[in-house]
């Protein structure tokens, strides 16, 4: 173990024991009674001078915010350091690094092959603008020495030994340097290479800067093993049935019998890839029509590869992912868990040392100063109806001193749901105001809001239904507004009457309050627009009149509103207000899945790019013909069902914006045998390693997990909220994120695993 001290000049050597009481969920452990910690220091007691006992408090509060963040606190502790570190993590920095990746990921949409067109359908596509030499280059560069600032300063923080074990780290600094030389080769050869390697790279940045993210993936990468017996038995089961096929429908001496052979078993690719297609379903019934229509008897052949392989091993394979994936999952958030216990206890520890300074060597201290967690919780960078929970709960301590196991239980607050307490209504001294408060103040008033909102939408339907078939011109748009109008009207008067009996504090506290009002106001705006600018009465009402905007647009703005106001039921039914919020979760807390789904969209991307870029081209008399009769003469010579018959041109690899697009409608897997046959087609039959490749990663792996994930999530709220009204529903605000969705499962770190961690702790020098 390191001997150097802590704190230069403070903290001479020698040592004194620090103790802490035992952690009661040791889960059957033995444990001793007491675990002793000291700081590696001389001299007879933990000596401090005034700016001492501030570096204290310093590393106190940073060790509070690492186990909010669930941040590892090995990095140092010194004073200038603790507040270099707590700028790097400040808001500023981490949301202009968050800028800075957003930036280099999004040149690939203005970088050659440029996205920056109008359409991407080959037949009509322009040329694009292309950046000139060094445009996005110097971008580029600027964002490289960010990122070199970025990994000098996390080296910097948590010390060359910490560093040389961070394999991220490592990698970051293969990557910048790749990157950089790459950009060289680009700059010497003027612009003109034909592959840009660092483009794969940049997803990179991306990833490291996510420790959920880095989480994520290594969970990923440690399920894919595990289901590799599903895998196999997949691959098995569709290799037996492409032999069957092919003994089936083998090439007969009547041609008039050979439609099966010709179209999808004529060779063991071809019949590979069908029986795969079938297996997603996208091309059934089209594979067994032909041999259908000669013996019903071969639709069991199909019936039966798809009953075993779609509906049994799919989703068997489903379920292992999740299961295998869920306990990967599992286990890193244990780890995010012992870094928040670590976190507090290395806090209780240094408090525990400034307390000592205070006390005679012989004395021992187990306890911390209210006033001293009092200090520590003014600086800590939290929100505010934390601070407030856990201040409060420190104050109950009336002898003025926290023991370990207390001072561990105050940071229980941050695993609690937030309770939101509406502001008092306002008080009114007439009866009759006090009357007309309680009426509309009561729940009533919003189930009719609710149904005069379904009336107002029934209306719009209606007319709409009624006009479909008339053109613009033929459209008598006065009786929908004046419908339009009286319903604002309504809208208006009825949070006018909330405001005045909730009071506007009040009325602003409910959030879905706030969404009603705002749409009410911007009706209102609109409402009064289109009066200013048609005029009324009646015989005025010229729809040909024309300002900004015509009458039918505005109109239309304010159907479209309308229709989206109607949302304002969904808090008031308690399923739907469960669903909306589990949608804002996932959006929220999950996103560490979905910045991993972008990577792999770029790096796919990137790749389609490099293999098919200008592979499908569009017949050369396409620009001489009218977009009418394109499709006439697609049709006349292509393919029924093919690539060019169905007019699939905008879906290609030409720039990096329509791949995406491409990937996207291959990750739903509707008619994606059409691309993969196009382009093993133009290309070569090992082109469909990649297009599959991508639907087992998107389609098999990925969404899967999202779907179990948000299953998860739902019913992780539904258990919770089971026994709640719908107004307490509105009213808790679920911290619903990853680590506390599968808290119950997670076990406790004991006393003699945080006294472990902290031993090794590289910059902190604590000895028993």
């Amino acid at each position: 173990m390191e001997t150097e001290p802590l704190l230069a000049g403070s903290i001479n050597r020698g040592s004194e024991d620090y103790g802490s009481q035992p952690h009661s969920g040791h889960r059957g452990r033995e444990i001793p009674k007491k675990r002793r910690l000291s700081y590696s220091a001389s001299g007879d007691s933990c000596r401090f001078e005034g700016d001492d006992e501030d570096l204290y408090v310093q590393q106190a509060v940073v060790f509070i915010e690492d186990a909010i963040q669930y941040r590892s606190i090995n990095h140092r502790v010194d004073s200038r350091s603790l507040r270099f570190y707590r700028w790097y993590y400040s808001r500023i920095w981490q949301w202009g690094l968050g800028v800075i990746i957003t930036v280099i990921l999004a040149l690939a949409f203005i970088e050659r092959p440029s996205s920056l067109t109008a359409t991407s359908d080959l037949r009509y596509k322009q040329p694009a603008w292309e950046p000139p030499c060094g445009l996005t280059e110097s971008i580029e560069m600027v964002c490289f020495l960010v990122f070199t600032l970025d990994l000098a300063v996390k080296g910097y923080l948590i010390g060359w030994e910490e560093f040389r074990k961070n394999k991220w780290l490592i990698g970051y600094i293969i990557v910048i340097a790749g990157s950089v030389i790459d950009w060289t080769l680009t700059m010497s050869m003027v612009c003109d290479e034909n592959l840009r390697i660092r483009r794969l790279f940049r997803p990179f940045f991306l990833l490291q800067n996510s420790s959920l993210m880095k989480k994520t993936l290594k969970c990923i990468k440690r399920t894919l093993p595990e289901i590799a017996s599903v895998i196999l038995l997949l691959a098995l089961h569709l290799c037996l049935f492409t032999m069957f096929g092919m003994l089936l429908f083998a090439k007969g001496e009547n041609a008039e019998e050979n439609g099966e052979w010709e179209t999808y078993f004529k060779n063991l690719p071809q019949s590979l890839s069908s029986l795969l297609v079938l297996l997603t379903t996208a091309n059934n019934p089209d594979v067994m029509i032909p041999a259908y229509s000669l013996n019903r008897g071969y639709s069991i052949f199909f019936m039966l590869f798809s009953g075993f392989g779609t509906y049994f091993l799919m989703n068997l394979l489903t379920a292992i992912i999740y299961n295998q994936f869920r306990g990967y999952l599992l286990m890193s958030i244990q780890t995010s868990i012992l870094r928040r216990r670590l976190g507090i206890r290395a806090a209780f520890e240094v408090l525990c040392c400034q307390g000592q300074g205070k006390t005679s060597p012989e004395e021992h201290i187990e306890r911390v100063q209210v006033e001293a967690v009092l200090q520590v919780m003014r600086r800590v960078q939290m929100k505010s109806y934390y601070r407030q929970a856990i201040t409060a709960k420190a104050q109950l301590h009336s002898d003025g001193c926290i023991q370990g196991d207390a001072f561990q239980k105050l940071f229980d607050e941050l695993d609690k749901d937030r309770i939101k307490e509406h502001p008092p209504m306002p008080v009114y001294s007439s009866l009759f105001l006090q009357r007309l408060q309680f009426v509309f103040s009561h729940y009533f008033v919003t189930v009719v809001g609710n149904a005069v909102a379904l009336a107002n939408v029934i209306c719009i339907c209606t007319i709409l239904v009624v006009d479909s078939n008339k053109s613009i011109a033929e459209r008598d748009d006065y009786y929908l507004e004046a419908i339009n109008c009286f319903f604002i009207v309504y809208y208006l008067v009825e949070m006018m009457l909330k405001m005045f009996a909730f009071g506007w504090r009040g009325y602003l506290s409910h959030r879905s309050n706030i969404f009603d009002g705002l749409l009410t106001l911007l009706l209102l705006v609109l409402q009064i627009s289109i009066f200013a600018t048609y005029r009324l009465p009646y015989p005025q009402w010229n729809p040909a009149q024309r300002g900004l905007l015509s009458l039918w647009e505005m109109v239309r703005m304010v159907n479209m509103l309308i229709v989206f106001r109607f949302l304002r039921i969904i808090p008031n039914i308690k399923l739907m207000a469960l669903v909306a919020s589990t949608l804002v979760d996932l959006v929220k807390n999950l996103r560490a899945f979905a910045g991993i789904l972008v990577v792999v969209y770029y790096v796919f991307a990137v790749l389609g790019i490099w293999l098919f870029q200008g592979a499908i081209t569009a017949p050369p008399d396409m620009n001489i013909i009218s977009n009418s009769s394109v499709a006439n003469a697609t049709n006349i010579t292509a393919e029924c069902g093919s690539y060019e018959q169905l007019g699939y041109w905008p879906n290609n690899f030409d720039d990096f914006a329509s791949s995406l697009v491409l990937l996207y409608n291959i990750m739903v897997v509707n008619n994606w045998q059409v691309f993969m046959d196009a382009y093993s087609r133009y290309t070569s039959e090992w082109s469909k390693v990649y297009f599959v490749s991508w639907w087992i990663t998107s389609s098999v792996m990925w969404v899967n997990l999202f779907v179990a994930l948000i299953l998860e999530n739902f019913i992780y709220k539904w258990d919770r909220s089971h026994a709640c009204s719908v107004a307490d529903v509105e009213r808790t605000g679920y911290q619903t994120t990853v680590q506390l969705m599968f808290r119950e499962h997670i076990q406790e770190p004991t006393e003699e695993e945080l006294v472990t961690k902290l031993q090794e702790h590289p910059h902190l020098h604590l000895t028993r």
